[in-house]
Protein backbone atom coordinates (compact mmCIF):
# COMPACT_ATOMS: atom_id res chain seq x y z
CA UNK A 1 0.00 0.00 0.00
CA UNK A 2 1.66 3.27 -0.85
CA UNK A 3 2.25 6.06 1.97
CA UNK A 4 1.59 9.24 0.84
CA UNK A 5 3.52 12.26 2.30
CA UNK A 6 1.36 13.91 4.80
CA UNK A 7 3.37 16.63 5.79
CA UNK A 8 3.32 20.38 5.67
CA UNK A 9 0.91 21.85 2.61
CA UNK A 10 0.16 25.17 2.43
CA UNK A 11 -3.80 26.35 2.80
CA UNK A 12 -4.96 26.46 -0.21
CA UNK A 13 -9.05 27.46 0.52
CA UNK A 14 -10.79 30.70 0.82
CA UNK A 15 -9.85 32.99 3.50
CA UNK A 16 -12.70 34.33 5.44
CA UNK A 17 -11.34 37.86 7.06
CA UNK A 18 -11.41 37.97 10.49
CA UNK A 19 -14.20 39.79 12.44
CA UNK A 20 -17.27 38.51 10.52
CA UNK A 21 -18.29 35.44 13.14
CA UNK A 22 -21.11 37.70 14.35
CA UNK A 23 -22.78 37.57 11.26
CA UNK A 24 -22.97 33.93 10.64
CA UNK A 25 -24.46 33.67 14.32
CA UNK A 26 -26.60 36.54 13.20
CA UNK A 27 -27.83 35.02 10.20
CA UNK A 28 -28.05 31.29 11.21
CA UNK A 29 -30.37 32.41 13.87
CA UNK A 30 -32.62 34.53 11.90
CA UNK A 31 -33.32 32.08 9.29
CA UNK A 32 -33.97 29.27 12.37
CA UNK A 33 -36.62 31.67 13.89
CA UNK A 34 -38.40 32.39 10.66
CA UNK A 35 -39.08 28.71 10.74
CA UNK A 36 -41.07 28.69 13.67
CA UNK A 37 -45.00 29.10 12.93
CA UNK A 38 -45.54 31.36 16.22
CA UNK A 39 -42.82 33.74 15.34
CA UNK A 40 -44.29 34.28 11.82
CA UNK A 41 -47.85 34.47 13.46
CA UNK A 42 -46.64 37.09 15.46
CA UNK A 43 -44.55 39.13 12.91
CA UNK A 44 -48.21 39.12 11.44
CA UNK A 45 -50.22 39.95 14.10
CA UNK A 46 -47.60 43.32 14.67
CA UNK A 47 -48.51 44.60 10.81
CA UNK A 48 -52.14 44.84 11.96
CA UNK A 49 -51.54 48.64 13.04
CA UNK A 50 -49.71 49.68 10.37
CA UNK A 51 -53.05 48.52 8.02
CA UNK A 52 -55.41 50.93 10.64
CA UNK A 53 -52.74 53.55 10.01
CA UNK A 54 -52.57 53.40 6.56
CA UNK A 55 -56.22 53.58 6.27
CA UNK A 56 -56.11 56.72 8.36
CA UNK A 57 -53.28 58.81 6.33
CA UNK A 58 -54.92 57.76 3.33
CA UNK A 59 -58.39 59.13 4.50
CA UNK A 60 -56.79 62.31 5.74
CA UNK A 61 -55.12 63.07 2.44
CA UNK A 62 -58.21 62.33 0.54
CA UNK A 63 -60.51 64.21 3.08
CA UNK A 64 -58.14 66.86 4.79
CA UNK A 65 -61.21 68.71 6.78
CA UNK A 66 -61.49 65.89 9.03
CA UNK A 67 -58.88 67.41 11.91
CA UNK A 68 -58.57 63.88 14.00
CA UNK A 69 -57.37 62.65 10.67
CA UNK A 70 -54.89 64.40 10.26
CA UNK A 71 -51.32 63.66 9.88
CA UNK A 72 -48.56 65.19 12.12
CA UNK A 73 -45.36 63.64 13.52
CA UNK A 74 -47.10 62.72 16.37
CA UNK A 75 -48.78 60.35 14.57
CA UNK A 76 -45.78 58.40 13.59
CA UNK A 77 -44.63 58.90 17.42
CA UNK A 78 -48.11 57.39 18.67
CA UNK A 79 -47.56 54.18 15.84
CA UNK A 80 -44.34 53.49 17.50
CA UNK A 81 -45.60 53.87 21.05
CA UNK A 82 -48.27 51.62 20.20
CA UNK A 83 -45.98 48.67 18.74
CA UNK A 84 -44.41 48.85 21.93
CA UNK A 85 -46.68 45.61 23.34
CA UNK A 86 -45.77 43.61 20.01
CA UNK A 87 -41.67 44.40 20.77
CA UNK A 88 -42.45 42.92 24.58
CA UNK A 89 -43.51 39.93 23.44
CA UNK A 90 -41.17 39.43 20.41
CA UNK A 91 -38.31 40.66 23.23
CA UNK A 92 -39.69 37.38 25.44
CA UNK A 93 -40.04 35.05 22.42
CA UNK A 94 -36.72 35.78 20.55
CA UNK A 95 -34.60 36.89 23.20
CA UNK A 96 -34.96 34.62 26.39
CA UNK A 97 -33.74 31.70 25.24
CA UNK A 98 -30.64 33.44 22.79
CA UNK A 99 -27.88 32.92 25.46
CA UNK A 100 -29.75 30.80 27.92
CA UNK A 101 -30.02 27.61 25.40
CA UNK A 102 -26.63 28.08 24.59
CA UNK A 103 -25.64 27.64 28.40
CA UNK A 104 -28.16 24.71 28.59
CA UNK A 105 -26.76 23.09 25.61
CA UNK A 106 -22.82 24.26 26.86
CA UNK A 107 -23.07 25.11 23.30
CA UNK A 108 -21.63 28.55 24.64
CA UNK A 109 -18.08 26.84 25.19
CA UNK A 110 -18.10 25.20 21.78
CA UNK A 111 -18.37 28.35 20.50
CA UNK A 112 -15.63 30.55 22.15
CA UNK A 113 -13.70 27.65 21.67
CA UNK A 114 -13.40 28.77 17.68
CA UNK A 115 -11.96 32.02 16.62
CA UNK A 116 -14.89 33.86 18.12
CA UNK A 117 -14.35 36.57 20.84
CA UNK A 118 -17.05 37.35 23.45
CA UNK A 119 -18.30 40.90 21.76
CA UNK A 120 -18.34 38.79 18.30
CA UNK A 121 -20.61 36.37 20.12
CA UNK A 122 -23.11 38.93 21.81
CA UNK A 123 -22.70 41.08 18.69
CA UNK A 124 -24.37 38.04 16.10
CA UNK A 125 -27.25 37.21 19.12
CA UNK A 126 -27.81 41.10 19.64
CA UNK A 127 -28.53 41.13 15.73
CA UNK A 128 -30.94 38.58 15.82
CA UNK A 129 -33.00 40.03 18.31
CA UNK A 130 -32.57 43.87 17.34
CA UNK A 131 -33.62 42.79 13.69
CA UNK A 132 -36.71 41.20 14.50
CA UNK A 133 -37.73 44.59 16.55
CA UNK A 134 -36.57 46.63 13.83
CA UNK A 135 -39.33 44.33 11.72
CA UNK A 136 -42.54 45.38 13.83
CA UNK A 137 -41.14 48.97 14.58
CA UNK A 138 -38.69 51.10 12.17
CA UNK A 139 -39.71 49.15 8.83
CA UNK A 140 -43.26 49.78 9.36
CA UNK A 141 -42.89 52.87 10.23
CA UNK A 142 -40.74 53.97 7.24
CA UNK A 143 -43.33 52.49 5.05
CA UNK A 144 -46.27 54.84 6.80
CA UNK A 145 -44.16 57.36 5.76
CA UNK A 146 -43.61 56.44 2.28
CA UNK A 147 -47.32 56.12 2.17
CA UNK A 148 -47.80 59.52 2.97
CA UNK A 149 -46.05 60.93 0.39
CA UNK A 150 -47.56 58.48 -2.13
CA UNK A 151 -51.11 58.87 -1.06
CA UNK A 152 -50.53 62.93 -0.94
CA UNK A 153 -49.01 62.94 -4.48
CA UNK A 154 -45.80 65.27 -2.53
CA UNK A 155 -43.13 65.92 -0.62
CA UNK A 156 -44.35 68.89 1.04
CA UNK A 157 -44.84 66.80 4.61
CA UNK A 158 -41.70 65.31 4.51
CA UNK A 159 -39.92 67.73 3.50
CA UNK A 160 -41.58 70.13 6.43
CA UNK A 161 -40.64 67.22 8.65
CA UNK A 162 -37.70 66.66 8.03
CA UNK A 163 -36.07 65.42 10.93
CA UNK A 164 -38.98 62.78 11.05
CA UNK A 165 -36.88 60.07 9.12
CA UNK A 166 -33.86 60.49 11.71
CA UNK A 167 -36.18 60.14 14.33
CA UNK A 168 -37.69 57.33 13.54
CA UNK A 169 -34.55 55.55 12.85
CA UNK A 170 -33.43 57.25 16.72
CA UNK A 171 -35.97 55.83 18.36
CA UNK A 172 -36.94 52.32 16.70
CA UNK A 173 -32.89 51.31 17.23
CA UNK A 174 -33.32 53.33 20.84
CA UNK A 175 -35.87 50.61 21.58
CA UNK A 176 -34.11 47.89 20.09
CA UNK A 177 -31.18 48.01 21.46
CA UNK A 178 -32.78 48.63 24.97
CA UNK A 179 -34.75 45.79 24.88
CA UNK A 180 -31.93 43.58 23.12
CA UNK A 181 -29.34 44.00 25.90
CA UNK A 182 -31.42 44.02 28.85
CA UNK A 183 -32.76 40.91 27.87
CA UNK A 184 -29.28 39.21 26.58
CA UNK A 185 -27.94 39.81 29.80
CA UNK A 186 -31.06 38.53 31.55
CA UNK A 187 -30.56 35.32 29.51
CA UNK A 188 -26.60 35.26 30.31
CA UNK A 189 -28.01 34.47 33.81
CA UNK A 190 -29.70 31.32 33.83
CA UNK A 191 -29.98 28.20 31.32
CA UNK A 192 -33.83 28.65 32.00
CA UNK A 193 -35.46 30.69 28.74
CA UNK A 194 -39.00 30.91 30.71
CA UNK A 195 -37.20 31.93 33.60
CA UNK A 196 -35.28 34.09 31.96
CA UNK A 197 -39.18 35.69 30.41
CA UNK A 198 -39.69 35.92 33.59
CA UNK A 199 -36.92 37.71 35.20
CA UNK A 200 -37.62 40.51 32.27
CA UNK A 201 -41.10 40.83 33.01
CA UNK A 202 -40.42 41.49 36.42
CA UNK A 203 -37.78 43.86 34.88
CA UNK A 204 -40.94 45.94 33.53
CA UNK A 205 -43.39 45.60 35.86
CA UNK A 206 -41.11 46.42 38.82
CA UNK A 207 -39.47 49.49 37.40
CA UNK A 208 -43.24 50.80 37.07
CA UNK A 209 -44.10 49.88 39.95
CA UNK A 210 -41.56 51.72 41.51
CA UNK A 211 -41.76 54.51 39.73
CA UNK A 212 -46.26 54.47 40.78
CA UNK A 213 -44.87 53.95 44.56
CA UNK A 214 -42.39 56.82 45.01
CA UNK A 215 -45.01 59.38 42.56
CA UNK A 216 -47.99 58.06 45.07
CA UNK A 217 -45.93 59.14 48.41
CA UNK A 218 -43.94 62.01 47.11
CA UNK A 219 -46.32 63.63 44.23
CA UNK A 220 -43.71 64.38 41.95
CA UNK A 221 -43.42 62.58 38.76
CA UNK A 222 -39.18 63.26 38.38
CA UNK A 223 -39.03 59.31 39.42
CA UNK A 224 -40.26 57.97 36.12
CA UNK A 225 -36.60 58.42 35.26
CA UNK A 226 -36.41 54.82 37.64
CA UNK A 227 -39.00 53.47 35.11
CA UNK A 228 -37.17 51.67 31.84
CA UNK A 229 -40.60 52.35 29.61
CA UNK A 230 -41.24 55.88 30.92
CA UNK A 231 -37.56 56.42 30.37
CA UNK A 232 -37.45 55.14 26.27
CA UNK A 233 -40.98 57.20 26.40
CA UNK A 234 -39.55 60.53 27.68
CA UNK A 235 -36.03 60.23 24.98
CA UNK A 236 -38.25 59.25 22.25
CA UNK A 237 -40.87 62.22 22.55
CA UNK A 238 -37.93 64.27 22.97
CA UNK A 239 -36.31 62.71 19.41
CA UNK A 240 -40.06 63.56 17.42
CA UNK A 241 -39.56 67.11 19.13
CA UNK A 242 -42.93 66.37 21.25
CA UNK A 243 -43.98 67.81 24.87
CA UNK A 244 -42.82 65.39 27.40
CA UNK A 245 -45.02 63.76 28.75
CA UNK A 246 -43.78 63.31 32.69
CA UNK A 247 -41.88 65.59 35.10
CA UNK A 248 -38.26 64.90 34.01
CA UNK A 249 -36.25 66.35 31.07
CA UNK A 250 -35.32 63.66 28.92
CA UNK A 251 -31.20 64.09 30.07
CA UNK A 252 -32.38 62.26 32.93
CA UNK A 253 -34.00 59.40 31.45
CA UNK A 254 -30.88 59.29 29.23
CA UNK A 255 -28.56 58.63 31.46
CA UNK A 256 -30.59 56.31 33.18
CA UNK A 257 -30.76 54.01 29.71
CA UNK A 258 -27.10 54.50 29.33
CA UNK A 259 -26.90 53.07 33.09
CA UNK A 260 -28.85 50.35 31.95
CA UNK A 261 -26.92 49.68 28.73
CA UNK A 262 -23.29 49.84 31.30
CA UNK A 263 -25.17 47.78 33.39
CA UNK A 264 -26.37 45.04 30.86
CA UNK A 265 -22.43 45.12 29.29
CA UNK A 266 -20.94 44.34 32.57
CA UNK A 267 -23.31 41.34 33.55
CA UNK A 268 -22.60 40.05 29.56
CA UNK A 269 -18.61 40.14 30.41
CA UNK A 270 -18.92 38.32 33.39
CA UNK A 271 -21.03 35.92 32.30
CA UNK A 272 -20.21 35.05 28.81
CA UNK A 273 -17.34 33.17 29.01
CA UNK A 274 -15.40 30.42 27.85
CA UNK A 275 -14.03 27.44 30.17
CA UNK A 276 -10.41 27.61 30.73
CA UNK A 277 -8.49 23.57 30.54
CA UNK A 278 -5.91 23.99 32.51
CA UNK A 279 -2.92 21.28 31.42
Amino acid sequence: MPIHDQGYRRYTGRRVPRGRAWLVIATTGIRLLLTRRNLVGLLLLSWLPFLVRAVLIYGAVNAPQVSFLAVTPGTFRQFLQQQDVFVFFMTVYVGAGLIANDRRANALQLYLSKPIGRVEYVAGKLTILVTFVLLITWVPAILLLVLQIAFAGSFTFFLNNLFLLPAITACSFLVAIVAGASMLALSSLSNNSRYVGILYTALIFFSQALFAVLRGVTGDRWWSWLSMPNDVIQVGDAMFRLPLRNGTAWPMPLVAIAALLLASGFVLERRVRGVEVVA
